[in-house]
């Protein structure tokens, strides 16, 4: 059977098309689709229709472009059992909206297997994209369903790995309840993301290399930025089980580092990282260890000046405070069995040499009521040299908390290395009061840079911030969701996120130590029963 002709151009069929084609026209002519009408279209769209359509022309692209001409961080949190489902809830409400993913933070239980959420979260936002997943104490977000902001605190279990910590097998047992993630993601157009790795060698295991950590870090800046110093790191340690102490990789980075660079994170943890430059991926290999991960933000020597200046500010939240005089060490011991120090010590100013018992009931007699309710540390003021390669040698004068242990008629125990005898010390307890009247001074410091934005044209707009609190302020100590409050106060339309760590890592460009708890200013990046927080802003 032969095809039918197609109809004529007098045909009724041809009249009728006609007919369409004009009053389509006319349709077109009338309702135009303006490039004010289609950037409200593409504002709308989520992420991935948002990207097609920046292939779409180059008119679109522009457009699509002046939508995402601001930075932006998004994030969200699921406590759905199953990773699967966890991992999609978040990464369809980080995606809801346009972002172009410039890095990817997830911090998840320990329920959960971190190689089986890389390969879940990599699937939906590329394999590309600088990415650090990491197990935490708990985490900090909106619910991804209900937009609900929950501090959930997980149970604390450290399992114990062999090898690499950050190659992680997904070994995990059976009864590990600990379910959820919460994950963020940021667009930080004027900035250059990547992940440097703190490697150590397997066949030299107690030599991590801080000298090439360092100068890692550098020359990512200088070869984005033509400068060294980054903008901000977010730091992801492996002290875990005692196996890595943050102390020195945190002083020589705070030696390193100019006070405007902004270092916060999570001491302790197990990680797995992906860094643009496929060379610095190193997680599950057989010749190094990874001991520490940064995020780091360096500045873009190319870019677009309309895009504005994106700065990091850190505020803390102090949670102990001073007990009792201050002491000199006279004896020290280190134990790398359980990696602790014996020490005994003299007061200041006195030559009397006190052994731990004594020191303690001192203490204790100073605590009164709060000696059965306090964890007890001591906070140990270090000035020692510091020197990277053929550097000159500079004097850094610092704070590190150390947690008592006990003391008996011989010592006093403390956990963790680095005490040197003639170093002073003096004894802090955590104290709930203290840390909620300084949440209430970050809350008004926020609120300050909030009215300030308000009020001026060229005052910073905050888009996003992130929270790193200490695991012990939960129940009995802050009752839920206060931690948070700063943010959900204040910024009631800025995304934000946060974990509870195992050591709170902060350091700005002003002392981060309250006023009346020292002397003289000290530099202290690793804090205890604290909750720091990262506000990033835009200067247009």
């Amino acid at each position: 059977m032969e095809p039918k002709p197609p109809p004529s151009s007098s045909s009724p069929s041809s009249s009728s098309s006609s007919r369409n084609d004009t009053k389509l026209a006319k349709t077109t002519d009338f309702f135009p689709l303006t490039d004010d009408l289609l950037h409200n279209i593409l504002s709308r769209l989520p992420a991935v229709s948002f990207a097609s359509a920046a292939c779409v022309s180059k008119s679109w692209n522009q457009l699509c472009n002046q939508v995402l001409s601001r930075p932006k961080l998004t994030s969200a949190l699921s406590l759905d059992p199953s990773p699967k489902i966890a991992v999609r809830e978040v990464v369809d409400k980080v995606l809801a909206e346009p972002i172009r993913p410039h890095f990817v933070i997830a911090s998840v239980g320990s329920g959960f297997r971190l190689y089986e959420v890389s390969r879940l979260i990599s699937r939906r936002l590329g394999s590309k994209t600088p990415l650090i997943i990491s197990t935490s104490l708990g985490v900090i977000g909106r619910d991804a369903n209900t937009d609900e902001v929950k501090e959930v605190h997980f149970f604390v279990k450290w399992i114990s790995f062999g090898g690499d910590l950050s190659d992680d097998d997904g070994s995990i047992t059976a009864e590990d309840d600990n379910y959820g993630i919460v994950l963020t993601v940021g667009f930080v157009p004027g900035l250059v993301v990547d992940v440097v790795p703190l490697l150590r060698p397997t066949k030299e295991p107690r030599n991590a290399l801080l000298e090439k950590f360092v100068t890692d870090i550098r020359d990512f800046s200088s070869s984005v930025s033509g400068g060294k110093s980054p903008v901000g790191i977010i730091l992801f340690g492996m002290a875990q089980e005692g196996l890595v102490d943050m102390k020195p990789i945190l002083n020589i980075l705070d030696y390193a580092m100019p006070k405007e660079t902004v270092i916060v994170g999570d001491e302790r943890g197990r990680f797995l990282y992906r860094s643009r430059n496929e060379s610095q991926n190193f997680c599950g290999s057989a010749k190094y260890f990874t001991d520490a991960v940064a995020l780091v933000f360096a500045r873009d020597r190319n870019r677009d000046y309309g895009n504005g200046n994106i700065q990091f500010h850190v505020a803390l939240s102090n949670g102990v405070s001073p007990v009792g005089p201050r002491y000199k060490a006279v004896s020290v011991k280190r134990n790398c069995s359980d990696h602790s120090t014996w020490l005994t010590a003299k007061l200041e100013g006195q030559q009397a040499v006190l052994d731990g018992q004594r020191i303690l009931n001192d203490i204790n007699n100073a605590l009164g009521d709060h000696v059965d309710s306090s964890d007890l540390y001591i906070g140990v003021t270090k000035r020692r040299n510091c020197t990277i390669r053929s550097e000159k040698p500079r004097l850094i004068t610092s704070l590190a908390f150390h947690g008592v242990v006990e003391g008996d008629e011989e010592y006093l125990y403390v956990s963790g290395e680095g005490i040197r005898t003639g170093d002073y010390f003096q004894f802090y307890r955590s104290d709930p009061e203290a840390a909620f009247h300084s949440i209430n001074s970050v809350s008004q410091k926020i609120k300050n840079l909030k009215l300030d934005q308000n009020q001026k044209n060229r005052s910073p707009e905050i888009f996003g911030g992130l929270i790193f609190s200490c695991y012990g302020r939960s129940e009995p100590f802050f009752t839920s969701n206060t931690d948070s409050g700063p943010f959900v106060e204040n910024l009631a339309d800025v995304p934000f996120a946060g974990i509870f760590c195992g050591g709170e890592i902060g350091r700005g460009p002003t002392s981060l130590i309250e006023e009346g708890q020292q002397e003289s200013p000290l530099s202290c990046c690793l804090h205890v029963y604290s909750a720091v927080y990262l506000v990033m802003t835009c200067t247009p």
